[in-house]
């Protein structure tokens, strides 16, 4: 019962994930930040089964961390989205894979571009200017679809989330309590209240 969501304009993009934990018919956790910073200008959303989740997740973060020390430089989003997605065809080709859905945001720091990476379980990826994993996909792609333009600025983009958000609540049987919401842009990432947007 994951909701992962995500609207790139120009120069930022919009991360919004739950914050449930939730098995079956129990809800375990209310504050589950399901969003990876793998650089300050890169962020990995992942959802999918929890143990898969959190391990592939990690070991992202610390082979991106990794490569930042020694070679002194962060990935940009586009190398952070290949390495991801050819970890990911490494792993499905084993005898555990992991299974994983992957929203890899970020903003190029030569260029200043935004750019969003959907990666499926499968390691099927594509750069993208809105995505959804879970279930809230079936509600807020027709919405995002709808409202979306290439010049948003980040008060349209927010404006689009609380449509999305709003069309979760109503329409979408579970009813999730909270949302991380985060914004990458050139001076980092940020993290907003809902009720702030």
């Amino acid at each position: 019962m994951d909701a992962l969501f995500a609207i790139a304009g120009k120069d930022f993009v919009i991360s919004v994930s739950d914050t449930s934990n939730a098995r079956s018919i129990v809800r375990m956790k209310n504050n589950q930040d399901k969003t990876y910073k793998l650089s300050s200008h890169t962020l990995l959303a992942a959802c999918g089964e929890s143990g898969d989740t959190a391990n592939f997740a990690e070991y992202i973060q610390g082979n991106v961390r990794l490569y930042s020390v020694r070679n002194s430089q962060d990935l940009s989003p586009s190398e952070t989205a290949s390495f991801i997605r050819n970890e990911l065809a490494g792993s499905l080709r084993s005898r555990k894979p992991y299974n994983v859905n992957m929203l890899v945001a970020g903003v190029d720091q030569n260029t200043g571009v935004a750019s969003l990476y959907r990666i499926d379980y499968l390691a099927a990826m594509a750069k993208v200017p809105f995505a959804a994993h879970g279930y809230c996909a079936y509600f807020v792609y027709s919405v995002m679809d709808r409202e979306y333009n290439e010049d948003i600025t980040l008060e349209q983009g927010f404006d689009i989330v609380r449509k999305c958000l709003a069309a979760l609540k109503v329409r979408f049987i579970v009813d999730f309590p909270n949302f991380s919401i985060k914004v990458i842009s050139a001076s980092g990432t940020r993290e907003y209240d809902m009720a702030e947007i």
